[in-house]
């Protein structure tokens, strides 16, 4: 063999063994070290994007402080937002084939797609899916060609895994579905306070909750109905929230050890939500289930994976004798309200911690 042949098998076996560079793009600005450092003082649940990036020694980007071209706000009108545009136009002259590209939404994975995806040495992509069966979404995985240009979809909500198999000419190996996740350090069992004097039921979230039909069916009861939902969105609030509310629920903000001790105080959990097409309440689901509490809650589509009759009680959106009854019966009926949350906590440690997903992602990546 020449010195030219021999140099260039060199290079070629040094390439082929170069180590990925793994990327991470969030969804929106998250201060990642803050969160770990809260976290490290029982002040906040950890972040599982902070232990992915440690997992896989990955750069993490975000979008924001970078300058906003007229290209970028132009484009947003049809998927938001311009910072996600800027963002996909700084990092294709950052990365090639060697690298690889996590989004953790198609907020910032489509935007991705159309400005590195057609790159001749393009990076791997995997793009985590969360609600893209709408209309500006489905334009936008056609126009940007995202069956060719995203490598690797994933989802935890089962119906959105559907809607990318039967929408896109895409592989069955191109889309996975992953166990959406908390973390189970901090959200877990505890005693109730000691001052509670009476059954208390428990809400937490705003994103299409449905708590109408929660005060309706809890208004003449003698029950304390507590909903952890804050949002500076009025059109949200107006939305969700009864008005007025009964006397008997109260709605503020509570910080995160404050929320799990309200986990801890809840004798039923309710996770009252709108039908959607996507999984709208599981994480008020898993952390409810961590910390080992009965869940009443509204079986919607979107929903549909985590169900699990033996861990929940399900009741069909805006039925509100449905949840009247299934709330009732674990009040009136504690040794099957005890069974049911051991079974759900047993499945939040099976299933749903942070580590476990975490695994299952780098997994996902590293097989590209």
């Amino acid at each position: 063999m020449s010195a030219t042949k021999l140099k260039q098998g060199l290079h070629s076996t040094m390439a082929s063994e170069a180590p990925v560079k793994y990327h991470i793009v969030l969804h929106r600005p998250i201060d990642l070290k803050d969160i770990a450092q809260k976290a490290e003082m029982a002040q906040s649940p950890r972040h599982g994007m902070g232990l992915l990036a440690q997992r896989l020694n990955a750069q993490v980007h975000q979008p924001q402080g970078l300058p906003l071209s007229l290209s970028d706000r132009l484009q947003a009108k049809l998927v938001n937002s311009p910072e996600s545009w800027a963002l996909a136009r700084s990092l294709k002259s950052q990365v090639g084939a060697e690298d690889c590209i996590f989004c953790t939404s198609e907020a910032g994975g489509l935007q991705i797609a159309a400005v590195c995806g057609a790159q001749r040495d393009r990076p791997q992509l995997a793009v985590f899916v969360h609600n893209l069966d709408r209309p500006r979404g489905r334009l936008a995985l056609k126009l940007w060609q995202a069956a060719k240009r995203i490598d690797l979809f994933l989802a935890c909500s089962q119906l959105q895994i559907d809607f990318l198999r039967q929408y896109l000419p895409i592989s069955p190996t191109q889309v996975r579905f992953i166990w959406d996740h908390v973390d189970t350090q901090f959200f877990t069992p505890g005693l109730p306070t000691a001052a509670k004097k009476r059954p208390q039921i428990v809400s937490v979230g705003l994103e299409q909750r449905d708590y109408r039909t929660l005060a309706a069916a809890t208004a003449d009861l003698a029950v304390d109905v507590k909903i952890s939902g804050f949002s500076r969105d009025a059109v949200a609030l107006a939305q969700a929230m009864p008005d007025p509310l009964p006397a008997n629920m109260s709605r503020q903000f509570y910080a995160w050890p404050e929320l799990v001790q309200l986990y801890r105080d809840a004798d039923v959990v309710v996770v009252s939500v709108r039908e959607n097409r996507y999984a709208a309440g599981v994480q008020a689901l898993m952390e409810a289930m961590a910390c080992q509490r009965p869940v009443v809650v509204t079986a919607t589509a979107g929903l549909s994976a985590y169900l699990n009759p033996e861990a929940v009680t399900c009741i069909q959106p805006g039925d509100v004798q449905q949840m009247r009854q299934a709330i009732l019966h674990y009040l009136d009926h504690p040794d099957t309200a005890l069974a049911k949350a051991q079974y759900g906590y047993q499945l939040a440690q099976e299933k749903h911690t942070m580590e476990r997903y975490t695994e299952d992602v780098a997994a996902c990546l590293q097989s590209l």
